[in-house]
């Protein structure tokens, strides 16, 4: 006969082992208590979740919820209430929205949608629901996410707590050099948009039994969405900036990464970015014939012209990932990540920006640092090349503050405002970090 499912403090009463698990320290205490990270680790029966709605709706998840967006920032909603506002007189608002939450009469607003510009030239679409919806969807995490984040595979890496982009290329890297070069380099096309809302509620009613949580999330992804004038309900998919949407669209891809990790594949996946690195052709297009079987079943598509197999040892053959281009061996930033670098460099040295150079130099200095932090391990010819051209730029500058406008390309402009110039004054540099890295002391 199968079991009810129960909740986590009938699961545990009694139970003293931890069934290994500990609370992490992104999991909130007010809300994961030790028996209830002890029903992580040993189950709970029928391997369902009740009665969690309580948990999102007390006064001190709030709290702590409404903390997390208020250090997040993030602009007004639909009703134009910002962060600010909302701060100045929070606890009169996490009152009322306590007691909406309690009564059933809460209903999420619609979400703003904006487009926001891409690297090519495209946008975005990006959703900013209001500060009380992100409040709810913040709260709503906390008490699920420790939940779901037990089943998900250890080759998703994107949106998850204490995982990022270094980690899935550092398996990537691991991969390739353990010779698996064939890649399965797959694009799942508008993925957010199109995730079929009716197949995501069953994934998460598969591990949570509670109607009115479940409820909540439904109305969350039935948000109706305002763009300019035209307001419409989505039928699919979850808002991109909205709290919940990485969490769901993780869960969402869940059963493939179950797949190919049964399968013995080696799937690296970074949200709905992901490549599969195989050992040869014929694995490579078998693999995809699985994807693409799978994608279908479950109401995505494949984008056509970005899906594709290729010997990534091969010159022209390799993929894109994460930021990266690997490619015969070797690491290279992407085209347009490249290209998006150097348009913030132009936009933070246009010739007619009248800052002093120390000023000027204190801006470029954190973005220069972050994106070598990042791209660290690109071609050492690189860093030369981008430090050259930054640092015309500042002689075109410095030549425009003169009144002498140039584009810094002289020899008797490099005689004055020498490399070392530069790094008197504080300019970070590529090359030099880049060589501090190779040989620490």
């Amino acid at each position: 006969m199968q079991e009810s499912p129960v909740s986590a403090t009938e699961a545990t009463q009694g139970a003293d082992s931890t069934g290994g698990q500990t609370r992490q320290g992104w999991m909130e205490a007010s809300i994961w208590t030790d028996r209830m990270v002890s029903a992580l680790g040993n189950g709970v029966k029928g391997g369902k979740w009740f009665s969690l709605i309580d948990k999102v709706i007390r006064p001190t998840t709030l709290q702590a919820a409404w903390q997390r967006v208020a250090r997040n920032r993030g602009a007004a909603g639909v009703d134009g209430q910002s962060v600010e506002r909302f701060a100045h007189d929070a606890e009169r608002y996490l009152t009322e929205l306590q007691a909406s939450l309690a009564d059933g009469s809460y209903r999420p607003r619609p979400v703003r949608r904006v487009e926001i510009p891409k690297a090519d030239g495209k946008t975005r679409p990006l959703g900013i629901p209001t500060v009380k919806d992100r409040i709810v969807q913040t709260a709503l995490k906390m008490v699920i996410e420790p939940i779901l984040e037990t089943q998900f595979r250890p080759g998703s890496y994107g949106f998850r707590p204490g995982r990022g982009c270094k980690d899935a290329l550092r398996e990537v890297d691991r991969l390739l050099k353990a010779g698996y070069t064939w890649v399965v380099d797959a694009d799942l096309k508008s993925y957010f948009d199109t995730i079929p809302h009716e197949r995501l509620m069953a994934l998460v009613a598969g591990s949570i039994s509670d109607g009115r949580l479940l409820g909540l999330i439904e109305r969350f992804l039935h948000q109706e969405i305002l763009s300019d004038m035209t307001r419409w309900q989505p039928t699919a998919g979850t808002p991109q900036g909205a709290v919940l949407s990485p969490l769901l669209a993780n869960l969402y891809l869940h059963p493939l990464d179950l797949m190919m990790e049964q399968a013995g594949y080696r799937m690296v996946r970074y949200a709905d970015d992901f490549v599969i690195l195989c050992g040869s052709e014929a694995e490579a297009q078998a693999v995809l014939r699985q994807v693409r079987a799978w994608v279908t079943a479950n109401g995505l598509t494949l984008h056509p012209d970005k899906t594709r197999v290729g010997d990534s040892r091969q010159p022209g053959q390799g993929f894109e990932f994460l930021g990266y281009r690997f490619e015969a061996g070797r690491r290279f930033v992407r085209a347009k990540s490249l290209e998006a670098f150097k348009d913030k460099l132009r936009r933070k040295t246009s010739r007619s920006r009248g800052d002093s150079l120390e000023r000027i130099i204190a801006d470029l200095n954190p973005l220069l640092r972050g994106w070598f932090g990042y791209f660290m391990h690109a071609r050492p010819r690189l860093f030369r090349r981008l430090d050259q051209f930054l640092r015309r730029r500042l002689r075109a500058v410095l030549r425009k503050q003169e009144r002498r406008p140039s584009m810094g390309r002289s020899e008797a402009d490099h005689r004055r405002w020498t490399n070392a110039f530069f790094a008197d004054r504080g300019l970070f540099t590529l090359s030099a970090a880049f060589e501090a890295a190779r040989n620490p002391r």
